[in-house]
């Protein structure tokens, strides 16, 4: 897995890139009681506004961590949002993407460097 400094993890699978948030992320918004996803066959740009989380305690974005186009995005989020909390870096994904250069992923964190990042 790879990790941004916004808190996001992202996992290859086959030729797509699985995007979702931290444990700590999750954490830190609390109980998340809304998720806006983005529309599937949009194409995002590295740090473009995807995800809207909303908690009870605050609204946050979730950025597109690389260029690509979002293929597909987790429906059950929108019914369940607390799935965030209960299994963020499991059943609790975002979205894919297809992006076009995977050799992008090398300028992210590996777990090693974001629990240091976490501190």
């Amino acid at each position: 897995m790879y990790y941004t400094e916004e808190h996001e993890w992202l996992r290859v699978e086959d030729d797509l890139v699985v995007v979702g948030i931290t444990e700590h992320a999750a954490e830190q918004l609390g109980d998340i009681v809304f998720v806006d996803l983005p529309d599937e066959g949009k194409t995002v740009s590295k740090d473009d506004e995807v995800v809207v989380i909303e908690s009870v305690k605050a609204a946050s974005d979730i950025l597109a961590p690389l260029d690509g186009e979002i293929v597909e995005v987790n429906i059950a989020l929108s019914d369940n949002p607390g799935l965030v909390n209960d299994d963020p870096l499991g059943e609790a994904w975002f979205f894919k993407m297809k992006v076009e250069d995977l050799s992008a992923l090398d300028d992210l964190m590996d777990e090693a460097a974001y629990k240091k990042f976490i501190g």
